[in-house]
């Protein structure tokens, strides 16, 4: 697969902030997260997705002479500061949560461990990449979700912000859960499933509507599903459709995949309709699919219905989440390395108490219930802190910190998400395919618990501080409010 090079997909202020750290010969390593605050959706989880591009991206993260033309001709950058990035290449190291898993708000999704400059530098390009696939991958899981074992398909390639968010969000609707996508390049840049019926312009181009399907049929004998509401739909599109399958079963064409396609009107009515019409023709295995602006909240609503449709297209409202359509990830700096080598917590503050920042090199262990496989928590602790999960285990809410529980010993198992991406600057992470990503994604979601799957008003997975990054971040509270 070819790759873009997205040097300069940056902000400007990353480029200045490089040459006033190189002026100033501050270079420290330092520590940044990649995190997020909310939810998107009011869900109660989100998919962490696009890893795979922030891969390619530090690979082919260099300057090169039309990059260091054009930056000489912003007259912003001296001589030197350019000669410096010539050269430049990633020297650092990352560590992320694998796509495909469910994340919850506050915890690193991606930790760069760098030289200030260039950790400064990845800034723009990791949280467009990971904020933009994470957002349509978790909206893709609630649309799943809510067809209750339907399958879905990503329609959205023409409503979407342009071919990158098209393509790239199509990818992010393939890990949350869909079996295909009608993104043809899409399909050949990830190895995924295509699919994709006719349009209504194709039954309009013929003289009848009979005569569309029957062609279409000939041409498409084993994906025959025809669209039925180009004039009307239970008078003309499915009493056509029937005619057109009876021809094909007596002519001892085998009926493998076939069906009908609805695209407007009251798709509760006119799928119960046609199914009793198709049963009663002789192909009660007749696929009835829907599309039609759909989301999880209209699919839902048409499966308490009765609706008749077990297949779905699902396009602009998932494509552009459109309810939610940011994600709004950060990225924070959160320990400078001193002269000893030993990380120096940094906590931005805030007038709003979820805006201060976790300070610190960390890490994310989940804690998972053995009976049930369920998650019972998220912990966000020290990267030198470990776990024994034959010990009891007091977690706390580090906000209300009021709430807590004990874990009894040998009731729970610990894994830890964060896995090394890059160590010193060197790629050691090879990531999957689509489809086997979204095959984890699925097996991730059933470790919720479907009150933390509900389309409205989930359950909040608690997310923890370790006692002692708790204690380390109550400190560093403590002298900022004495002015220290």
């Amino acid at each position: 697969m070819s790759t873009m090079k997205l040097t300069l997909l940056t902000d400007l202020y990353e480029l200045t902030m490089m040459q006033g750290y190189f002026k100033n010969h501050t270079n420290e390593t330092v520590i940044f997260d990649a995190f997020y605050r909310k939810n998107p959706s009011g869900n109660g989880f989100a998919i962490a997705a696009g890893l795979d591009q922030v891969i390619d991206y530090i690979k082919n993260l260099t300057f090169d002479k039309d990059d260091i033309a054009y930056l000489r001709s912003l007259k912003l950058f001296d001589e030197d500061f350019l000669d410096y990035l010539s050269n430049f290449h990633f020297s650092g190291d990352i560590y992320a949560i694998p796509e495909g898993t469910v994340v919850f708000p506050r915890e690193p999704l991606v930790k760069v461990i760098a030289p200030i400059m260039e950790a400064q530098l990845v800034e723009t390009a990791i949280l467009n990449i990971i904020n933009h696939q994470s957002l349509i991958a978790t909206k893709c899981a609630r649309v799943v979700y809510a067809a209750k074992g339907d399958g879905i398909m990503e329609f959205g390639l023409r409503r979407a912000q342009g071919p990158d968010a098209g393509i790239y969000g199509a990818r992010a609707a393939m890990i949350g859960g869909c079996i295909g996508t009608s993104n043809v390049l899409t399909g050949q840049l990830f190895d995924v499933p295509v699919k994709g019926t006719h349009a209504h312009s194709w039954i309009m181009s013929f003289p009848d509507e009979y005569t569309a399907f029957k062609k279409y049929s000939e041409l498409y004998p084993d994906a025959c599903i025809l669209l039925v509401d180009t004039y009307d739909t239970l008078k003309s599109g499915v009493p056509n459709a029937i005619r057109v399958f009876t021809e094909m079963r007596e002519a001892g064409i085998p009926l493998t995949f076939y069906g009908i396609r609805l695209d407007s009107g009251d798709l509760a009515y006119m799928s119960k309709k046609a199914r009793k019409m198709l049963d009663e023709a002789g192909f009660p295995d007749a696929v009835i699919s829907a599309s039609s602006d759909l989301d999880e909240y209209l699919i839902n609503s048409l499966k308490d219905q009765g609706a008749a449709i077990t297949s779905w297209g699902v396009g602009t409202n998932m494509i552009t989440s459109s309810d939610c359509p940011a994600f709004g990830g950060v990225y924070k700096l959160a320990a400078v390395q001193d002269e000893n080598g030993e990380f120096i917590p940094k906590i931005k503050l805030s007038e709003n108490s979820e805006k201060i920042t976790n300070p610190g090199n960390k890490t994310v262990f989940r804690l998972y219930d053995n009976e049930t496989g369920k998650i019972r928590a998220d912990l966000i602790a020290l990267a030198d802190e470990s776990y024994d999960a034959d010990k009891d285990l007091l977690i706390f809410d580090s906000i209300e910190t009021w709430k807590k529980t004990t874990l009894k010993g040998g009731t729970y198992h610990v894994r830890e998400l964060l896995v090394p991406v890059f160590l010193k600057g060197e790629c050691v992470y090879t990531s999957p395919s689509v489809m086997e990503i979204r095959d984890y994604c699925k097996k991730e979601q059933e470790t919720l618990w479907d009150e933390t799957r509900r389309l409205t008003n989930p359950h909040q997975v608690y997310v923890d501080l370790s006692d002692k990054l708790f204690r380390i971040k109550t400190g560093l509270l403590d002298q900022m409010s004495q002015g220290k």
